[in-house]
């Protein structure tokens, strides 16, 4: 059957989907709106099926503020191009203004929000994959309520941030914290809120790495008392390669493959533990200076202090609460 010019541009405004999809789907449908709705939902949900592993490292990464509150959306895809379309700007702006409006528990929560078309964010998102044959997620949703609030999004779309405080605070550090958040990383707020299994995989890493390198110290003083050096005997396939090379004999091959075994297993079996301790302390409490929020140097300063200390001299009563943070490069 013939189909009406009006009639397509109509099925495009319900949907958004594009002029040659509407028409396809009215002729399937037999003129039927509903049906064709239906049908290009289904056109979605293919599409999502079909290219369910591939991944979605584009997109928008956007933030609202009302009052106390904050949220923080990704709408992900998986090129810059679609990124960069008006609709998907839109659709992802719509999602946003929902967030805030509603401040959902959580993402699967904010899927289920209506929006002022009448479909549900997650009907949506499904109808721009079909339209777009690309494959479109949720990525983030987080929402903070807090007596004050800031956000920042950087220049490219891509990543975010949002903080809480305990009060009112100067716009300036408000901002300039949550770019630190942003651009650094943290992962806590302070010491008291990094999560114990962060600590303890931390902690592990730093246990190992200090034995390593005790060992590796012990092991490279011997091989350069008997003349051998450490940088032509620091894998098999080194030894191999020096050795036919002619950087060392055979001999000296065989006695660093020895010393290595040898004095490596004596140097492991008999590392004190207050001295491993020791080290191990000092790396954790530098993982936590860079690391949270608080301690880090901040970046906006001159004069190298840290956070706390810059959110002091503007407000001494004032405490960083929360923060979340989401970047589509991570």
């Amino acid at each position: 059957m013939a189909i009406a010019l009006a009639d397509i541009k109509k099925l495009r405004d319900m949907t958004s989907a594009g002029m040659m999809d509407c028409k396809n789907a009215l002729t399937e449908a037999d003129g039927d709106f509903k049906r064709a709705v239906e049908i290009l939902r289904e056109k979605g949900k293919s599409t999502l099926s079909k290219r369910g592993d591939n991944e979605t490292t584009q997109g928008a990464v956007l933030s609202r503020i009302d009052g106390g509150k904050a949220i923080l959306v990704c709408l992900g895809c998986e090129t810059d191009f679609v990124a960069a379309t008006p609709d998907f700007k839109t659709l992802a702006g719509n999602i946003a203004d929902k967030a805030i409006a509603a401040l959902p528990a959580d993402k699967e929560a904010l899927k289920a929000e209506k929006l002022a078309d009448g479909y549900t964010v997650e009907e949506d998102i499904t109808n721009q994959a079909g339209k777009t044959g690309e494959k479109h997620v949720l990525a983030y949703y987080a929402a903070l309520e807090a007596p004050f609030v800031s956000e920042y999004v950087h220049f490219n779309g891509k990543l975010g941030a949002i903080v809480a405080f305990s009060k009112v605070v100067p716009a300036e550090i408000a901002r300039g914290i949550a770019m630190q958040v942003a651009s650094m990383n943290p992962v806590a707020v302070d010491e008291a809120s990094v999560p114990a299994e962060v600590l303890e995989s931390e902690r592990t890493v730093a246990i190992q790495k200090t034995k390593d390198e005790q060992v590796q110290k012990a092991v490279d003083a011997a091989l350069k008392k008997v003349g051998i050096n450490p940088a032509h005997v620091d894998s098999e396939d080194h030894i191999e390669s020096n050795t036919a090379k002619g950087w060392l004999t055979p001999e000296q091959a065989q006695q660093a493959r020895q010393i290595i075994a040898e004095v490596g297993a004596a140097k492991a079996a008999s590392l004190p533990e207050a001295m491993i301790n020791g080290i191990v302390n000092g790396r954790i409490q530098k993982f936590l200076k860079e690391n949270t929020l608080l301690e880090q140097e901040y970046q906006l300063s001159d004069d190298k202090v840290s956070v706390k200390a810059a959110l002091a001299a503007a407000d001494k009563d004032a405490k960083v609460l929360a923060f979340r943070r989401f970047s589509l490069s991570d």
